[in-house]
């Protein structure tokens, strides 16, 4: 009887706090914010832990290469539950794809929530090779078949890449790669332009691509809000790359790369009401009679009233051109080459936006990137 005691006198102390939490959480958004962020980091390194375990144990029994299927399912039903997000797939069927190389669009830490619901079994991911030695993770990606990149120079990693095709063969298992090399979270549904490093890899080791795309989360996850929901995820036929040559691969990142971009719109809702940022609304076209000398505007005082419509076309025509702009400026920054100089404030917020927590090279395609978002 002392021993039941115990225990109910442990979970009513234990129900204490997480009752305060939880009607706190209801209460206030900015406190339900930090405390689903505690969640989620927490979750991270439970999972971490048993990651580690497990890449002991499953590669005794010699099944190391399902490592990651088993620590991403088992984050995925721990997270899903602790936040109220859940993942609907379409297409999971394309996943058994082996060999294979998947790539999946990056917005935020969050994507480890939708790689915990999707991650398919014989399948690793591409890391830089100075995480190899990093203490418990770098041991743990070691016994789970991670394949370690060498970013020392081009050549190298080239020779890398060339590598981790082979193995991906000979292992007959699939390779996760986010193309983009880094965050890009944002209101609207885009993609930044894909580096060509996971293109290079399925065309050298002459294996299928097979895209993943989640729709956009900003609804539910940004800077200061983090709500409950459910969300799409889209897997995409695979494209094959027999025949290719290193020559196709930046031609095959453009295809693939507007291919997920039509269905990341097609599967996202729309933005809610306020949620673009006051940098990209059109600016307001100053009054022409502000400004004596502007366009269709005498210098001298100005005219009676029934000669004044001769400036009105100049406001109409500004509009329409910043309209424009603004039309197409996510085709612009979808090609927009990584070394280009930009000065439009709409294509800067695309460039600031993706790299705000770490510009990365061309070999940076499979790193999981950890950090609040930005904005």
């Amino acid at each position: 009887m002392s021993v039941l005691a115990s225990i109910v006198k442990a979970l009513a102390y234990l129900s204490i706090p997480v009752f305060a939490l939880h009607t706190l959480s209801n209460a206030n958004p900015v406190a339900r914010y930090y405390i689903r962020i505690g969640l989620y980091l927490s979750t991270l390194g439970v999972c971490s832990v048993w990651g580690v375990i497990c890449s002991i144990g499953m590669g005794l029994a010699g099944r190391r290469f399902d490592v990651f299927y088993v620590v991403a399912r088992s984050f995925y039903h721990l997270a899903s539950r602790a936040l109220d997000i859940r993942l609907t797939v379409e297409g999971e069927e394309y996943l058994e794809t082996r060999p294979s190389v998947l790539v999946g669009n990056h917005q935020s830490m969050l994507d480890i929530l939708y790689l915990g619901r999707i991650f398919p079994r014989r399948a690793s991911i591409m890391a830089k090779k100075e995480l190899q030695w990093s203490p418990l993770l770098g041991q743990f990606m070691t016994l789970a078949g991670a394949v370690f990149v060498d970013r020392g120079n081009n050549a190298r990693a080239i020779r890398s890449l060339t590598a981790a095709g082979e193995i991906m063969k000979e292992r007959r298992s699939s390779l996760w790669l986010f193309p983009e090399g880094t965050r890009s979270m944002r209101p609207h549904a885009d993609m930044l332009p894909f580096k060509k490093g996971a293109f290079h890899t399925a065309i050298q080791a002459q294996v299928p691509i097979v895209p993943v795309v989640c729709e956009n989360y900003w609804r539910l996850y940004r800077k200061g809000v983090f709500e409950s929901g459910t969300l799409k995820v889209k897997v995409l036929p695979p494209i094959p790359t027999t025949g290719m040559t290193s020559a196709d691969a930046a031609a095959l990142a453009v295809r693939v790369h507007d291919l997920m971009v039509e269905t990341l719109r097609e599967i996202s809702a729309p933005p809610p009401p306020g949620a673009v940022p006051k940098s990209r609304e059109p600016p307001v076209t100053p009054s022409p009679l502000a400004s004596p000398g502007a366009a269709g505007v005498p210098s001298t005082p100005p005219e009676p009233p029934s000669s004044q419509p001769e400036s009105g076309p100049v406001p109409t025509a500004e509009s329409e051109k910043v309209a424009e702009q603004v039309r197409t400026e996510s085709r612009a920054s979808t090609n927009a080459s990584d070394n280009s100089s930009i000065s439009s404030p709409t294509l800067s917020y695309s460039r600031v936006e993706g790299s705000e927590n770490g510009t990365e090279t061309e070999e940076d395609d499979g790193m999981v990137l950890v950090g609040r978002p930005s904005h």
